[in-house]
């Protein structure tokens, strides 16, 4: 028999596609039913920047504080210190306290755009874990929270068991990783009486272990809920692109290139992305993710507008169509366009053409750009560039230049 949650949370993310697994479905939504519940995602701060990956969460927790609950947004600067091995085939590279809090407060500013952190009885709390590691005793840890722990069981979980099963190294700073963020379950739940953990799928034997920790040491009830790991209908991680990660930070990409990913969805993903990266009405969702031939395209601008509005904002997401619409019906070069600046001193007597593609992003080296102008995929100022030995020196770059790799990606180059 299927199960009708009563809460809207639950409704929502069952109907939009965010449920992967929950410890106990009915019971998690009987809570939410009845009242406010809290609920915390953790992220290390690993990089400037969260990314397009991350953006799931970020919506699920979103969808929660609508919902009339209150999200916590867990930010790992005492977990980022250790790294976590889940599903990684090496060692993360160790990071330092002032780059660790460089990170959160570039995380900080994403989380802003999605959640109200100020007013409201479910305003968002942003929390740092390095509060309650930092100062842990390394003896009385072992002995109040270490011996809650099985081997065992610690080895069983699959995001460490393909990593010794591969024969790859697992440090012992890395094992403890799974106890610290199940501690943190602990710490939440004792500070803010917080009930639910979410997280992804790779996250579900962490998120376990945070439940039972909870359950053995103060006989708390707290749940545990993950989405899906997402792939593209063509098989490729979620987030990334031929340039690398698709950061959330404008410094690192600009609302132009974010726009750009979106639109450039493949048609079997449209329907599925508004579903859960917009707040567009299900039904609505589902007719445009019907649609076929041309009729998609305008599926997918609406797509990348209401994405790129919720993170950049409204002006944004216009000023990118209005340059993509310049760039790809008139053949123009739009102002928004992502552009590299070159000195007289880096120019010199002149600079490939090759190296230019690189630096600007449109290939990942010297070898992909030479194949790409070898298969006919690159245009100088909209003509086929067939010379992968053509230098650009001061006289070319009297204006700027476009750069294009295919029909969708561009780059202006100018000099400084």
């Amino acid at each position: 028999m299927t199960y009708h949650p009563k809460s809207e949370f639950m409704a929502t993310i069952q109907e939009r596609g965010f449920l992967a697994d929950c410890t106990d479905y009915q019971a998690l939504d009987q809570k939410l039913y009845d009242g406010m519940v809290t609920a915390y995602i953790g992220y290390d701060a690993t990089a400037q920047s969260l990314h397009v990956g991350h953006l799931l969460n970020i919506m699920l927790l979103r969808w929660f504080q609508k919902a009339g609950h209150r999200p916590i947004t867990l930010m790992g600067g005492g977990t980022t210190k250790v790294g976590d091995p889940s599903f990684r085939s090496d060692e993360r590279p160790l990071l330092g306290p002032e780059q660790i809090d460089a990170n959160i407060a570039g995380m900080g500013a994403v989380f802003a755009q999605y959640l109200s952190y100020e007013g409201d009885k479910n305003a968002a709390l942003m929390l740092n874990n390095a509060e309650w590691l930092d100062g842990l005793n390394y003896l009385d840890f072992l002995r109040d929270i270490g011996r809650h722990f099985s081997v065992n069981r610690m080895l069983s979980f699959e995001s460490v068991k393909s990593r010794l099963d591969r024969e790859q190294s697992l440090s012992f700073l890395e094992f403890n990783y799974m106890i610290l963020q199940a501690y943190d379950f602990l710490e939440l739940y004792r500070r803010e009486g917080c009930l639910l953990q979410m997280g992804g799928s790779d996250q579900w034997g962490n998120i376990v272990n945070g439940v039972d920790l909870t359950r053995r040491v103060i006989d708390g009830e707290v749940y545990g809920l993950t989405t899906p790991l997402l792939t593209t209908s063509d098989g490729r991680k979620m987030g990334k692109s031929q340039g690398g990660a698709v950061w959330l930070n404008s410094a690192m990409l600009s609302p132009y290139e974010f726009w750009q990913f979106w639109r450039n969805t493949t048609d079997a993903d449209v329907g599925r992305f508004l579903k859960l990266y917009t707040e567009v009405p299900v039904e609505e969702c589902d007719r445009l993710g019907s649609l076929g031939g041309s009729e998609i395209n305008g599926a997918k601008i609406l797509l990348a507008n209401e994405v790129t509005t919720l993170l950049h904002g409204a002006e944004a997401a216009q000023a990118a169509q209005a340059t993509a619409r310049e760039v790809f019906e008139k053949g123009g070069v739009g102002e928004d366009l992502p552009t590299l600046v070159l000195t007289e001193t880096e120019l010199g007597d002149g600079v490939s053409v090759v190296q230019l593609i690189v630096k600007s992003g449109l290939a990942a080296s010297g070898k992909e750009a030479k194949r790409l102008i070898a298969d006919g995929g690159a245009r100088l100022n909209d003509a086929p560039l067939t010379d992968a030995g053509l230098m650009i020196d001061a006289g070319a770059l009297a204006a700027p230049i476009k750069l294009s790799a295919g029909k969708k990606r561009h780059a202006l180059v100018q000099l400084g």
